[in-house]
């Protein structure tokens, strides 16, 4: 690449901070089997920035001139199949060099566009079956990086997962069986706040570093003042950077002639294998991922021998996100590896887990027990919940790009999903051409290469995709759902249904009934720790406004789905199911009737978790009502 395309990214060494985020991407540069990094953090804090450029400091590699999947020529075992039928023949394979590269995986990709797919041109000029690389053969030995890559379509993660831990990609597509390379460095950005990652994708990531902004003035100036100078004269401001890169790229180029000869003692070993078992990280790539990164972090810096300083920066990258075993289990706090008998380091432990244990029952024992007016707040307690099964519904109106895995549709004419099977096309609309099977089609017709298609040849792809979905939480927070605690189940279920919208990857909102008016504590999101956090928060006192909730609920539902006509929504209204604030005047349950058959009329499916239990319950509960009018699911808890 030249300086010209150098000048028009921000120079590596010229991003002020983010030292670790730094180390992490040069450590893969330099062995790329570390497995990839993830960067974490909120917008605006230099992610991309960061990524795009390492491509400035990346070295020249040796590839198969011509070759479209990048081969190496010095290594047989890094060939594709035509390369190395070449190699076997004892040509000798023609050698170009070619600077990495950082290759972008777009979130509206495709699974033919990701892996590759018949050559559609070829087949109408020669009538020969042909492969049409895709993005895995750009990426490999080069840099793939996925911005947002915690809302990347499951299907699609699910391709580049087996590709990146094969490290081969393996093409099986209308009769053409073909495999190529693809050993890539894996990189990706992502903002907690749209979600979390699953977990299958996170332990793939060899590192993961969380990027924020710097809090100290000064810092923060000299961001300004270097973006602002690299705008104004993007070229000047890059010659000022220009030997620092070069460095940067012999650092590397140097490392890596290092690296096969760096060594670690048994006893950095044993430290690594006993802090990791101690945190509970059950993953084996843990420890590999931790050596090779100390490993490369010792290259960088031109030493031959591990020490316990490169040991403790490699497990700062390798070891923090893996640390939950759960995707809501409370990580252990990771401390840098001590030698063994640190009793000092036991004794501080045991008076803190028994401190903590105190507090805890001093605040249980002071807690109000108060209920109607008082406010006060409960914890959850664990609760058990139904399975709510999961129901295909009518694609017709199907747009989302953001799908979940709550709720499957078939879908005709749109690019998104798995390829089941392929239709002609109907209403005139062509979006989502089968080029091979109109090929076919054309063929059994009589035609002959080279072949000119008509409508009347088009077929259109038939797809198995997953819709978005919209998890409503209705939590019934009033002054009586401080009997019997009922509100500390009610939380426990809220919480479950939260970690279920995780697993099935759909947006959650939390609606609160207390006092006169229900109340939207959290809008649509996949911020899920928000969602958590929010309902242990919420107070418990008050009035019932029942019928509030259900009209919020109806006007959310309506909002989110003007964004998206396909969108499903349920709705979990945890309640004990009194109700005693009026929402226009009329009567309560006048109220709730009206409201329920809009509720069924919108074909927003309502699940009910009734807290009375088996006990005496005084009073009126209008979930009867709810299950016969909206057609509700009740659950007794």
């Amino acid at each position: 690449m030249e300086p010209r395309e150098k000048r028009l990214v921000f120079p590596f060494s010229a991003i002020v901070g983010q030292e670790k985020a730094k180390l992490a991407l040069l450590a893969v540069a330099v062995n790329p089997l570390i497995g990839g990094v993830l960067l974490k953090g909120d917008k605006g804090t230099g992610k991309s920035t960061l990524v795009r450029a390492l491509a400035n400091v990346l070295p020249e590699i040796e590839v198969v001139d011509g070759c479209p999947f990048n081969c190496n020529p010095r290594n047989p075992l890094e060939m594709c199949d035509s390369c190395y039928e070449r190699h076997e023949r004892g040509e000798e394979l023609p050698v170009a060099k070619r600077k990495m590269r950082v290759v972008d995986l777009p979130l509206s990709v495709t699974i033919d566009r990701l892996v590759g797919t018949v050559d559609v041109e070829r087949f109408l000029k020669e009538g020969r079956k042909a492969l049409q690389p895709g993005i895995l053969a750009e990426a490999n030995r080069n840099v793939l990086y996925i911005d947002e890559v915690n809302l990347l379509d499951d299907y699609i993660a699910d391709s580049l997962l087996d590709a990146a831990a094969m490290g081969w990609n393996t093409i099986e597509r209308e009769g053409i069986s073909f495999r190529h390379p693809a050993g890539f460095i894996l990189v990706g950005s992502m903002n907690p706040e749209e979600g979390d990652l699953r977990p299958q994708i996170l332990d793939r990531f060899g590192l993961c570093v969380e990027v924020s902004a710097p809090m100290n003035p000064e810092e923060r100036i000299e961001i300004v003042k270097r973006v602002e100078e690299f705008h104004e004269d993007p070229i000047s401001f890059y010659k000022k950077f220009e030997s620092e890169e070069k460095k940067l790229t012999e650092r590397i180029v140097k490392a890596r002639e290092i690296l096969p000869k760096v060594e670690i003692s048994d006893d950095l070993l044993k430290l690594l294998a006993e802090t990791i078992v101690n945190l509970g990280i059950k993953t084996n790539r843990a420890e590999i991922a931790t050596i090779k990164t100390a490993k490369a972090i010792a290259a960088l810096n031109g030493r031959r021998r591990v020490s316990l300083e490169d040991l403790e920066k490699a497990m700062e990258l390798a070891l923090p996100h893996r640390l939950r075993d759960k995707p809501f289990q409370k990580p252990p706090q990771m401390r840098p590896p001590k030698p063994k008998d640190d009793k000092e380091h036991n004794h501080d432990h045991k008076y803190n887990h028994k401190h903590d244990h105190r507090r805890e029952e001093k605040s249980e024992s002071t807690r109000s027990q108060g209920i109607g007016n008082l406010e006060q707040n409960f914890r959850s307690s664990e609760a058990k919940i139904p399975r709510i099964k999961n129901k295909n519904f009518d694609g017709s109106e199907f747009r989302g790009y953001r799908s979940s895995r709550d709720v499957s549709v078939t879908v005709i004419n749109f690019p998104k999903g798995v390829p089941v099977s392929y239709l002609p096309p109907t209403n005139g609309k062509i979006k989502d051409v089968d080029f091979y099977n109109s090929l076919v089609w054309a063929v059994l017709n009589g035609k002959k290469p080279p072949i000119k298609l008509d409508l009347n040849d088009l077929r259109v792809r038939v797809r198995k995709a997953k819709a978005p979905t919209l998890w409503v939480l209705l939590l019934d927070s009033s002054g009586s759902m401080a009997v019997q605690k009922r509100i500390s189940i009610a939380k426990g279920i809220a919480e479950k249904l939260v970690e279920n919208g995780y697993t099935k990857r759909s947006k959650v909102a939390l609606i609160v009934a207390k006092g006169n008016r229900a109340e939207i504590f959290v809008p649509p999101t996949k911020n899920y720790w928000e969602v958590l956090e929010k309902i242990e928060s919420v107070p418990t006192g008050g009035r019932t406004p029942l019928s509030s909730a259900l009209y919020n609920l109806f006007l959310l539902a309506e909002r989110e789905r003007r964004k998206d006509k396909s969108l499903k929504v349920r709705a979990f209204l945890i309640t004990d199911g009194k109700a005693n604030v009026s929402l226009f005047g009329k009567r309560i349950k006048d109220e709730i009737i009206e409201l329920a058959k809009a509720l069924r009329k919108k074909g927003i499916e309502l699940n009910i978790y009734d807290t009375r239990g088996g006990g005496i319950n005084p009073g009126i509960s209008y979930v009867p009502v709810l299950k016969e009018v909206a057609n509700a699911k009740v659950y007794r808890v």
